[in-house]
């Protein structure tokens, strides 16, 4: 439950610096992600996720 606690606050941490240090971009990015199908937004997420897991899997293997 640490390593869970841990993840979300160092997500927290990452988009705030994205959103402290390039507030204009990420906007563009949240319009860009509008405007994109549903679709890819899927393939994206479901890559990241798999990605994610992987690097996870690997460290705590």
């Amino acid at each position: 439950m640490t390593d869970l606690m841990v993840g979300l606050g160092l997500v927290l941490v990452i988009e705030g610096i994205l959103w402290a240090a390039f507030p204009k971009a990420a906007q563009r990015m949240l319009e860009t992600a509008t405007t994109t199908p549903e679709t890819s937004l899927r393939l994206a997420g479901t890559a990241a996720m798999i990605v994610g897991v992987s690097i996870v899997w690997l460290i705590r293997g």
